[in-house]
């Protein structure tokens, strides 16, 4: 078994289901298996973090006083499980002017090193498309592709030199995977 410095997160369609944009916490849902998932995870990492983009803010979709409630949430409820998650750190900016923060860029990536003192290279990043792969094999981590939310369109369209490290069907059965 494996042993992380950190594992990183996409959000909607990783660790919730993802039905477009969440714009109220009545909207946002937990997968049923993510609480046990992440809690197989703690036996090869004691770092979580979270890494979302949330254009929906900059599209006028989102308040982002709504974003913070549902990252108040998420860290409420894994703080109650006695889950490791550090930090959300999430990126408002628009597709047509992103900058390196938003995904597949690793801006966010980058940050979360320099803030909790964390080697990338030992590092894994679970997501469910190629946005969320593409900047973990730049930065020389692992990456594992959840089929859950957009994963099982993205997963024929990675070349053979940008591959995720794993495929899962969700978070669960990769955790098992990782945790053996």
């Amino acid at each position: 078994m494996r042993k992380y410095d950190c594992i990183f997160f996409d959000r909607d369609g990783t660790i919730n289901h993802d039905p477009g944009y969440i714009s109220k916490l009545k909207d946002f849902i937990f997968f049923e298996f993510t609480i046990s998932a992440l809690k197989l995870l703690v036996s090869i990492t004691n770092k979580f973090i979270i890494i979302t983009n949330q254009s929906g803010v900059s599209r006028g979709l989102i308040k982002e006083n709504d974003l913070l409630r549902i990252n108040d949430f998420i860290m409420n409820e894994l703080k109650i499980n006695k889950l490791p998650l550090l930090k959300i750190y999430y990126c408002t900016d628009h597709p047509d002017h992103a900058t390196d923060r938003r995904k597949p860029g690793s801006g966010m990536f980058l940050d979360a090193a320099r803030d909790y003192n964390i080697d990338l290279s030992n590092c894994l990043m679970i997501g469910d498309s190629i946005s969320d792969i593409q900047p973990a094999n730049n930065l020389g981590m692992d990456s594992m592709l959840v089929l859950t939310g957009n994963g099982k369109n993205h997963h024929s369209r990675f070349s053979k030199d940008n591959e995720p490290t794993y495929v899962s069907q969700n978070i669960l059965t990769g955790a098992k995977l990782l945790a053996q």
